[in-house]
Order: C-alpha cells, then structure tokens, then sequence
C-alpha cells in the first residue's frame, strides 16, 4: 500500500494548514480519505474524486453517482458535473465527534451500471474555534486554618471542546500568595488541577482570600477563560477525608434496570467527632453521567437512574468527592464500562435497485444494492442475509454490510410478470434478532412472442351481388406480450387473384381485423378466393403470423335462365311441323334452357303461357318437352303460335320465354304461303317508323342548307361580275367559252385535244393538274381554255380509273329489246359504247318490277339451309329438295327484257352476238368482262305476266 499527502493551506480566516492526504488500499473497492478543517464554508472543495478514482464526468453521470452514509448525514456533497467532493452544510468537528480524535466522516461513493462502491474518509481537524470556559463564574472554598501548607484543593478543570493542540494547555492562578497551582496527571494520562497551599492560613489576618483561574489553550490566537475562587478560612480541621482506590472500575450491562447498586465507594477520615462524618457526592463537573446515575451522599453507593445504549455510549467516566465537616475532601474517579446485548435488529436500507428489469436479463445481472446494517457489535453484530431458494434471484455479498441481488435464472414475464422478494437478514446474537424486507419487482416485456391467430385456416361466406364495404370476417390473434409489443395490426398480403392484387378485392382494417369486400362479386365469375392476413405487433423488431382465409361467394338468383333451343333469330322464321296424323303424346319439339346458377337457382320448370289452341299441346314440367294432348284434326289451324315460360326455382324467381311456330300439316307447300305473311314484330316497325322520320328531317335540312348556299354563291358571282364589267371598260376583250367545251374540228391552236385532271384544295401548294396522253378524235374533248388550278400529279391506278369504260357487252341492248317507245335513238349501225343509253322504264315496267319484289321469299333458301325451306323436317324425313323447283336459275333486271344466266354457253353466244352488232373502241377491248348472273323466277314470272298484258 502507498500514501499520498500533500499540505494545502486553508482560505478560512484562520488560515490553518490543511493536510490532505489520500489512501489508496490494493482491494477490491476504492477506498480514499480525505483531511479537512472544520467550519468549511458552504461549497469549499474537499477533494477530487476523478483524479484519486481514476473515474471520469461520463462514469459519473452513466453510473448516476451517489453518496450514501450509513447514519443519513449529509455534511459532503457530490458535484458530478466536476467530479469533486464539496462542503454540503456547516460542519462542527465539536457537535459532530466531541472530545473522540480522530474525528471522521465515513461515506460510500455508490455507481451504477456496474455497481462500483468506493469508500471514502474524511477527517475533520480541529480549528481554534472555541474559548475555554468554567461551568461557573465563581467558586467557593472554605479552608481551615489549621490547614499545614501543601494542603491540597480540587479545582473544577475548565471545558474547551476543542481537542489536541487548540484545546485547554495551561492554568493560571493569581494572586499566588498563599496558594499556588498544580497540575497533575493520571494513569490513565488524563489531567486535572489543584490548589495546593503553600503558605499557612491566618483567619485572623484574613478571613477570605479572593483568587482568579484563567485557562489558556494552545491556539493560534490563543483563547482563555477565567473562574472566580473565593477561600474562606476555617477554624482548625486538619484531617480530609481519603477514599480507598483513586479509581474505581465497574461494568454494567446495557439493559441494567433502574434502581440497581452497580457500585460502592468508600473513604475514611482519621477526624473525630463531627469532622469524621464524610459526605459523598459526584463532582461538579460531571454533568453527562449525572443524568444516567445517582450517589447516595451517605453510603456512597451509585445506582442507575437511566436507559443505558451500548449503541450510543459503551463507557462512562465520574469524578466523586468525598468531604468531612471541616470542609476537607478527597477525589476519586469511577470508570463505569457498559456490555453489549443483542437488543437491536439489523437494518436493511435499498441504496440502488433497477425495477423493472427487462425479462431477457442476463444470469448475474444486478438487481439491487442493499446496505445491512447491526448496532450491535462482535458477535451480535454478525448477519447473515438470504432469500427464498424458489426465486430466480441470489444474495451476494460484495463489502462489509454491503449486498447485492442478482439473477440466478432466465426470467419469462409471461410466466411470471412480478415477483415478491423477501429479503431476510439475521444477526448470530442470542437470541437471534432478524429483519424482512420485500421488494415488488416487476419485470418489463421483450417483443419474444410473435401473434397467435386461434386457428392456421378461416372460412367466411358472402353472397354474391354484395355492396362494397360489406364485413365478411374479424380475425383476431393473440400476442402474449404487454403494452406497445402486444398491440397488433392486420395486413392483407399482396396475392395475385385473378390476376389482380388481393388488396382490389378485399381490405383488412388494421386495427380490428375486419376483412371488408371492396368490389362486388359475382358467383358465376368466380366461386371463392383464398387471401392471407398478416397480425403484426408493435415491437422491434415487429413479429408477425399469418392466417390463411377463404372466402366463398354464395350464389344468389340473379341470372335468368337462356333458352338454347330453339334459337331465336330475328332474321328467319323457324317452324316445327307436326302432321295432321300425329297421335296423342307426339313429341313436337323441346326446350332446351339452362340457368348459370346454381343449386335451387339453377331448377327449371317449362309453362306453357300462351297458345293459339291450349287444348293441343302441353309442355313437360321438367323436361321442357311439347307433346300433342289430343289427336290432331282437319280443323285445327296450320299456323300454331306457342310462349314457353321457363322459371327457375331462385327467389325470387326469374323467367324467360320462348316462341315457337308449329306448322300443323302434311307437306311443306301447304304452309309455305303460311309463314311467308307473317307481320313485322311491332316494335321492329316502330324503330323503322322512326329512323324514317328521323332521315327525311335530315335530308330536308340538307337540301335546304345547299339551297341558301348556292342562292348566296349565285348572288355573290353576280355581284362579282358587275363590279368587273363597270371598272374595265377599257380592257380588252377576252372571249368566253363555258367549261367542258369541246373543239372537235381540231382546228385550235394546238394540233391535238389533250385532257388534263385537276385536283383542287382550298390549300394552292397542295393542287395538282396532270396531263394526259391525247385522245383519239374521235373521243370528247376538253377546252384548253378552260380556267383550272395549279395541278398535282396522280396515282397510275387513279389514271386508269378516270378514264371512261365502255358497258360492258352482256348489258348492251338491240333496238329490240330496248323498253320505252318505239322509235328509240340509234339503230344496228351504233357503234356501241357510243350510242344513248337505254330509256328510263316505264310506270307499267316499274309495276312488274314491284310485283317481282313479292317473290323474294325465295331468299329464305340461303338461310335454312337445304332440303328444309325454313321449316323443320325432323319429322317429315319424305319432305327433300325434290319437291321444291329451282328457282337461281335465271336472274331479271328490272326494266328491261334481258336475262342474266348462269350458263356458261349461252354467256359466250351472248359475246359473240354483241361482237357482231357493234365494234368498241380501243381501250374497251382490254377490259374484263363481269359476271353473268342466272335467270331468276321473278324474271320469268315478269315476263309472263307482261306477256299477259
């Protein structure tokens, strides 16, 4: 071990040295002591703690430094924010050690974070802050006269609480005439002063002798006290009292009763009469025992009178007299001893405890600092300390009355949330005294738990057509964990479905779980949906699981039943036929439908709602089959018009009808003319009422508009014109030739006609004119003159378009055949493509062409299909195409007496025959010839029916 001291002087008034010294002890707890004066001011610096620990400010502040002292004093102060040691109140080393020197101040220097405790000890020096001083003012003493010189007298020793070299040094007695001063020393190496007379007395000469006392101390400035002593002179008593032992030694145990003798003095006085009675009695300047014990005057025996402590004083010291009735004494002193007992229990005080402590603590982690403490001493004083074995906890001692509590175990808040601990500490005295103290220590939560959903797998059923924001489901889970790291938020997993995210389907509210359908769904499309939903707490890091949901839509009535036989078509009529020789119970037809839905939904029944005859049919409740009821008669109808209503069993239910065309005959030429007068559904002629009207008011407007915008370009030009004619009179004049005129005699000033194409637009940079190759003469020409744009070039194909074709040979007419009046331009001799075209027809022509529009029944051929006409031969297997004429033969163009025909011979005689009667020109001879169509019955029965007339 080593010591460090250095002197440092004081900046009190008294300007005392201060010795500062430090002791450092090679253990494991610091230990420092420190050395200062008494009455500090308030805030004076004791010492460095940073320099004499090797600590630091941040150790100090992280570690929450503290002072703790064992009896709760707080004379010294921690200053963290400097690391120092300071003055916290006044100190008097006099109110706070006595007369004991010594005197120290003993403290721990508690850190946290790990647990450090460092002792530290101050001493308090002594200053000379106090004067001596006499417990009187003034003394009295009676001495005889008889008294032989080296008589001796006690004096009252004088107080200064001062103690080693400031306290009281020297006595002076003046005036010494007659007496003079004695100090004398004890054994036991206290002192005290006597009066000894060294002169004899003469009462005669005087009766009283006035002296003074003055104590001085050994401070620096010196103090003093003073006492008053006034002799009496007596007459002649030459014997003082003498006790039997200078020092009388006794021991009592601190829980002594009252009243109980512990001591006896004795003193003997070789006087007669009554100069031999002794009187016994403490001295005047014992004052702290006189409280606790009593001296019987006349047996000198010493009692208890007061509570004796071990704890707070073991031993006493009481200076007793002895005087006669001359006035002669003697001293003597008592030094009574007190024995401890083990009367006082230990003393448990919590210096740190960290609560709550987090339940993923580690083994050993300290919990707290406990100090433990037994006012008795030796054996009674010894404790021990411990706690229930149970507990995941240990008592460890780590100083002399100084414990700590740590971990012994893995701790689990959810098994446990708080634990009781009794701490017990037990003295060894007998009997044993032992103290309890319980901490309530609480253990705070780790998120180590991550939500539990109750089940891995949910179902939730919605029907289907459900509004949006509709609650399917609440999942709920459970965390194990408390406060913040159990509070739990639901999630939808991004999941495709469909196609499509989760999240466009559904929704999770993330605070209550609840599963929310956010579009509406339709059983038909899809008939369940299988999402996660993640439960995610609040910890960090956060947890979480997962629950997997299915969601099935249920199906509701919202699809009504479609028929897939027969097929309704606007554009055909489609008949069933039965024939008149069909029995009871003849199946006609049957109704195919079917319903989306399903279950109950999906169950279809067949009515019959409307018929022309009810007694003839019936419908299949379930099969959707139309049989006859009864036997088919001559009377009944041909044309039969059945509704079939189908519902389904949903509800409400829903329905859809069906009509059917039941031709009752034998062969199908029997009801041709029967189902070829049906009338236009209403509604059809309605719509066709109405685009009529809706046509002819455009059209109207149309032709008015272009009406007011020709009348306006017609004003315009003539205004345009007149203008012109009344400004240029003198111009010259520029013959006129009208557009398209055509020079046929070649004699302009070109040698050839050429023909040019223009192309306008109301933009002049994007016209177009083009040239051409010349015409022969025989050919239109075009005037050169004519006024045009600047032209663009065209396409080769819109060349080949512009240029004018010849009809083709098969649409050229003889003279013959040609409609209108006789007498008709142009004879055999017309070159064609040169001659008229053919007059228009006729009112009579233009009735036969109507009457033919009536037989365009026979177009129904391309829809039915071949061998039916429109009509079903399911049941007449007799009925084929052998029975119908061939009516796409030939082909009639109205108003004319021509045929187009099908027959590749007659179409090559038809072009030799036009070769013939007329020679075209160059350019028609290269171009294709169109198709020749057949001879239609219209055609025929036009021509029979013109022939008629």
């Amino acid at each position: 071990m080593g010591f460090l001291c250095c002197v440092t002087e004081n900046i009190m008034p008294l300007w005392w040295p201060l010795l500062l010294c430090i002791y450092v002890a090679d253990v494991t707890v610091g230990q420092v002591r420190y050395s200062i004066p008494e009455e500090m001011a308030t805030g004076s610096i004791v010492g460095n703690i940073i320099q004499d620990l090797g600590l630091d400010i941040t150790r100090l502040k992280s570690g929450r430094a503290r002072i703790f002292t064992e009896d709760g004093s707080e004379y010294i102060g921690l200053n963290t924010e400097k690391g120092t040691l300071v003055v916290a109140k006044r100190i008097d080393r006099e109110d706070l050690c006595k007369q004991v020197s010594p005197c120290s101040l003993h403290f721990q220097i508690i850190l946290e974070n790990p647990m450090e405790l460092h002792r530290i000890d101050v001493e308090i020096t002594d200053i000379n802050d106090n004067s001596p001083f006499f417990s009187k003012k003034e003394y009295n003493f009676q001495v005889i006269e008889s008294a032989s010189p080296g008589a001796r007298y006690s004096l009252e020793s004088a107080k200064d609480p001062d103690v080693a070299y400031n306290t009281i040094q020297t006595y002076k007695l003046n005036p010494t005439d007659h007496f003079k001063l004695n100090t004398v020393s004890r054994s036991d190496g206290t002192k005290y002063i006597e009066m000894v007379l060294h002169t004899a007395l003469d009462r005669e000469k005087q009766e009283e002798h006035k002296l003074t006392l003055t104590a001085f101390d050994g401070g620096s400035p010196q103090k003093s006290g003073s006492l008053k002593i006034n002799v009496v002179v007596l007459d002649a008593n030459d014997n003082a009292p003498v006790f039997t032992q200078p020092v009388y030694r006794v021991t009592v145990p601190e829980n002594a009763l009252k009243g109980i003798v512990i001591l006896r003095v004795s003193a003997t006085d070789k006087d007669k009469g009554t100069n031999e009675e002794i009187e016994y009695s403490f001295s005047q300047h014992t004052n702290s025992a006189s409280s606790l014990f009593n001296m019987n005057a006349e047996t000198g025996e010493i009692t208890v009178t007061g509570v004796l402590d071990y704890e707070k004083a073991n031993s006493y010291e009481i200076d007793i007299e002895a005087a006669d009735k001359g006035g002669l004494t003697d001293t003597s002193k008592v030094l009574i001893e007190v024995t401890d007992l083990n009367d006082n229990a230990p003393v448990i005080s919590i210096i740190s405890l960290s609560n709550p402590i987090p339940e993923d603590s580690a083994l050993n982690t300290v919990i707290a600092m406990l100090n433990i403490k037994d006012l008795d001493s030796g054996k009674n004083s010894q404790i021990k300390c411990f706690i229930s074995p149970e507990l995941p906890f240990k008592i460890k001692s780590t100083a002399t009355n100084f414990y700590s509590l740590i971990s012994d175990d893995v701790l689990d808040r959810e098994t446990v949330p708080e634990y009781n601990i009794t701490i017990t500490a037990m003295d060894e005295g007998s009997p044993p005294y032992s103290t309890n103290k319980t901490l309530n220590l609480k253990i705070s939560d780790v998120n180590d738990h991550a939500p539990m959903f109750p089940h891995h797998s949910l179902t939730a059923f919605i029907s289907e057509n459900n509004s949006p924001g509709m609650s399917l489901l609440s999942v709920k889970a459970i965390d194990m964990d408390h406060g913040s790291n159990a509070r739990i938020s639901y999630f939808l997993e991004d999941s495709q479905l469909n196609g499509m995210s989760a999240s466009s389907y559904f929704s999770v509210n993330a605070e209550s779980g609840e599963i929310l359908a956010v579009r509406s769904f339709d059983y038909e499309q899809t008939k369940e949906f299988y999402i996660r939903v993640k439960a995610q707490d609040g910890g960090s890091p956060p947890l979480s699981s997962n629950v997997t949901v299915k969601i099935m839509i249920q199906d509701q009535n919202d699809n009504p039943p479609q028929v897939l036989y027969p097929v309704q078509t606007g554009g055909s009529l489609v008949a069933e036929m039965v024939p008149r020789s069909a029995d009871v119970g003849y199946l006609v037809t049957k109704v195919v439908a079917v319903d989306v839905d399903s279950g109950q939904n999906a169950w279809l029944s067949y009515k019959l709602q409307k018929a022309t005859d009810r007694a003839l049919f019936e419908v299949g409740l379930q099969n959707g089959e139309i049989r006859t009821i009864r036997q088919v008669t001559d009377k009944d109808a041909v044309k039969q018009r059945l509704t079939v209503i189908v519902e389904d069993n949903g509800q409400p239910s829903r329905s859809a009808t069906v009509i059917l065309n039941v031709a009752v005959a034998d062969s199908f030429p029997e009801v041709l003319s029967e189902f070829t007068d049906f009338p236009h559904d209403k509604e059809y002629n309605d719509n066709l009422t109405f685009y009529l009207i809706l046509a002819l008011a455009v059209v109207s407007f149309l032709f008015i508009t272009c009406i007011v915008v020709i009348i306006s370009v017609k004003i315009y030009r003539w205004r345009r014109e007149r203008l012109f004619y009344k400004s240029s009179g003198n111009l010259p004049v520029i013959p006129y030739y009208p557009p398209l005129y055509a020079d046929v005699g070649g004699t302009g000033t070109l040698k050839q006609a050429y023909s040019y194409e223009v192309y306008g637009t109301t933009d002049s940079r994007m016209s177009d004119v083009k040239s051409h190759r010349p015409f022969s003469q025989s050919t239109l020409s075009v005037d050169h003159n004519a006024t045009r744009t600047v032209p663009r070039h065209k396409t080769e194909s819109e060349n080949v378009l512009t240029e004018q074709k010849p009809p083709n040979n098969d649409w050229r007419f003889t003279q013959g055949q040609r409609p209108g009046p006789s007498g008709a331009t142009g004879g055999p001799e017309v070159a064609m493509g040169t001659g008229p075209w053919p007059q228009p027809p006729t009112e009579a022509e233009q009735l036969q062409a109507l009457m033919a529009a009536a037989n365009e029944v026979s177009e129904a051929t391309a829809t039915l299909g071949p061998g039916t006409m429109g009509l079903s031969t399911r049941y007449s297997p007799q009925f084929t195409l052998q029975h119908v004429p061939d009516y796409r033969q030939n082909v009639y163009i109205p108003g004319s007496t021509a045929t187009l025909t099908s027959n590749p011979q007659q179409q090559q005689a038809t072009a030799q025959q036009a070769a013939q009667q007329a020679l075209p020109p160059p350019q028609a001879s290269a171009q294709p010839e169109p198709p020749k169509a057949a001879q239609t019955p219209a055609s025929k029965k036009k021509s029979t029916k013109k022939e008629k007339k």
